[in-house]
């Protein structure tokens, strides 16, 4: 079995590569780091450790990597001929992956099953991708994708910090992982995706991901860079922080167990767990790496402004939630492209017009 995956970062390595690899795929990493790519073609293996008191360290094995700058041929043809095509880019590139996968799909004899499954922290990024690689493709070769291929959304939830290491291709994570797939969507009798969750409706467990451990980090991350922590665990060290970090998750429970019916017991469980999480003290995670791409995170269907507005419609006053969005919109890290261009938007517009219009936050804040 053959699996072509989108990025070998270390998202991509040490959590959907890895899992992939265990459930007997030849894994096939498609990516533009030089030094990663030829590391993983002189190996054919790498090392994944966990980060906890107990570490233990896996070789992840029958892997090898495609430059896909310089070779997109090779990556296409790979495609041509694998069961499962997965990424872990970041939302904001699968327009720029979506013709390779394209002519990838459009290549395949025999019409064999293949599933494309994006694996991002963003709300149905398969089907994101899914219109991107349509949009590539006449009507007649569209017509014969979608009957061979199985476009099917994801939720992922890992921590994969960035621990710098000697070797270009070792990667530590938390031990905690959770990948759920919509199993509807998939194509062919018994796909196999190792400990992946198959689910048949994806949308709770999207938003019980994204308005819990998405909008935690956000909380700890901004409410940390105002003062002036340098790692997620040194925030929540803080009293304050960790008062806020609660309330927002209140907050966002509240919106939870209204929408879908989540057993509200059990969800200050899984709560507490995302919390624990947080405060690993063998996680180095640092603040600014977790704020990046304020304005992605400040999107209407992300992890701030949606449950807050969700909330206002209830006639709820989301309180710690727009003081988290206070914060996102005065975080800034020299470098991130993202947060460079809030802080122009900021300067020009003003926090209330930018809130009212940008945000549409008119009717949350002043709920």
């Amino acid at each position: 079995m053959k699996a072509v995956h989108f990025g070998a970062g270390n998202i991509g390595r040490g959590f959907i590569g890895a899992l992939l690899a265990d459930a007997g795929y030849e894994v096939i990493f498609s990516d533009v780091n030089d030094a990663v790519i030829d590391a993983l073609n002189e190996r054919g293996s790498y090392t994944v450790t966990t980060a906890a008191e107990k570490k233990e360290t896996f070789t992840i094995e029958n892997v090898r990597g495609i430059n896909s700058k310089e070779d997109e041929d090779a990556v296409i043809q790979a495609i041509a001929s694998a069961e499962i095509v997965t990424t872990a880019v970041g939302p904001t590139v699968l327009p720029f992956i979506a013709k390779t996968i394209a002519r990838g799909l459009a290549l395949r004899e025999g019409h064999a099953p293949v599933n494309v499954i994006a694996c991002e922290n963003a709300i149905r990024a398969t089907s994101q991708l899914k219109t991107e690689i349509l949009g590539h493709l006449s009507e007649e070769e569209a017509s014969s994708v979608l009957a061979f291929t199985g476009f099917a959304d994801a939720a992922v939830d890992r921590i994969v910090p960035n621990v710098q290491s000697e070797d270009v291709l070792a990667v530590t994570v938390e031990p905690f992982f959770e990948w759920v797939v919509e199993k509807p969507s998939l194509k062919g009798q018994n796909v196999k995706l190792g400990e992946a969750l198959l689910v048949d409706d994806l949308s709770p467990y999207i938003e019980r991901k994204l308005f819990t451990v998405n909008t935690g980090h956000a909380v700890a991350a901004y409410a940390g860079f105002q003062e002036g922590k340098r790692t997620i665990l040194e925030a929540l060290q803080d009293d304050y922080i960790k008062h806020r970090l609660r309330g927002t998750l209140n907050e966002t429970k509240a919106v939870l167990v209204d929408l879908y019916g989540f057993d509200a017991e059990q969800h200050e469980a899984y709560i507490d767990k995302i919390i624990s999480r947080f405060e690993n003290p063998y996680l180095e995670d640092l603040v600014e790496r977790v704020g990046r791409g304020p304005i992605r995170k400040l999107g209407q269907n992300d992890r701030l402004v949606k449950p807050a507005k969700l909330l206002a419609e209830k006639g709820l006053h989301p309180e710690s939630l727009v003081e988290t969005i206070y914060d996102a919109l005065h975080f800034y890290v020299a470098g991130d492209v993202e947060s460079e261009t809030l802080k122009e938007l900021v300067a020009e517009k003003g926090l209330i017009e930018l809130s009212q219009t940008y945000l549409e936050l008119n009717q949350t804040i002043h709920s």
